[in-house]
């Protein structure tokens, strides 16, 4: 295998956005979970470098790329991957996100369709109420004022190892329980995708399964019979991946949402027509 690693700076938007280059083959631009960074990757990476070059972004305020004065907003973050793609004169990267990295992935479809090859959003619900009220009250409780007790997670030490300047930790923790207390509902901008797209969950994720077959229905997925030759499936190409015996926490590194992310960026028209 041919593995080339690069950490650089783009200076997008106003923002000094940190990424690495892994390997040869055709890009996927691959985005990290909330308080997370590129590294999560680690133990899948191997296997998408096998035949892509995989660019692993620190999204805002995350790992290497320091915060900057605008809030943690995943239309906001979808343009500096749109700026990034422009940057490094990418020719319609394929972009696989998981969780925040799925929605901001999402949205960069969403907003940026020219850019875009094939979309995969892992473990990224759409709507507000998906999840149950009893996390979304725990995820309002997210604020610096938790700071203190997160010192000893992996998530806290993975910051304070790369980031830039490691006292931004409570002011991240502000923005990103402000983002999750705001409400949205993308069931329109999903519908309106305009790129062939892999809705991915774990079977005991945040949400519930029936709500990423909601998603793929929305994109004209789990309508009708497939048919013998697939000429049933979605007419966008799209595809759904409900994943077992994983959770919200630990999709991002299994061998199978390796294993299915390769399938859907990979396949010939044929493959799915089974």
């Amino acid at each position: 295998m041919s593995d080339t690693t690069t950490g650089r700076y783009a200076d997008v938007n106003g923002i000094s956005l940190y990424y690495e280059t892994h390997g040869t083959g055709r890009p996927l631009i691959l985005l990290h979970g909330g308080l997370g960074t590129g590294e999560m990757f680690g133990p899948i990476l191997p296997t998408l470098t096998e035949r892509h070059q995989v660019i692993l972004v620190d999204l805002q305020g995350h790992g290497r790329t320091a915060d900057i004065d605008r809030p943690i907003d995943i239309a906001l973050m979808a343009g500096d991957v749109a700026a990034l793609i422009d940057h490094l004169g990418l020719d319609r990267p394929d972009v696989v996100g998981y969780s925040l990295g799925g929605g901001v992935a999402l949205q960069t479809a969403v907003r940026y369709p020219e850019k875009v090859g094939r979309l995969v959003s892992a473990s990224a619900h759409v709507r507000t109420d998906a999840i149950p009220a009893e996390m979304r009250e725990q995820q309002g409780q997210v604020s610096a004022a938790a700071a203190e007790f997160m010192k000893d997670t992996p998530m806290y030490q993975s910051y304070v190892k790369v980031a830039p300047r490691p006292e931004d930790f409570p002011r991240l923790l502000d923005k990103i329980g402000e983002a999750m207390a705001q409400d949205f509902d993308l069931t329109e901008e999903v519908r309106g995708l305009r790129v062939p797209t892999l809705i991915v969950a774990a079977d005991a994720d945040m949400a519930p399964p029936s709500h990423f077959v909601e998603v793929f229905k929305l994109l004209d997925g789990g309508l009708r019979d497939g048919g013998w030759m697939g000429e049933g499936r979605p007419k966008g190409g799209h595809a759904l991946a409900i994943l077992p015996g994983l959770t919200h926490y630990n999709l991002f590194m299994s061998p199978l949402f390796a294993a299915v992310t390769l399938a859907f960026l990979d396949q010939e028209e044929a493959v799915w027509a089974g």
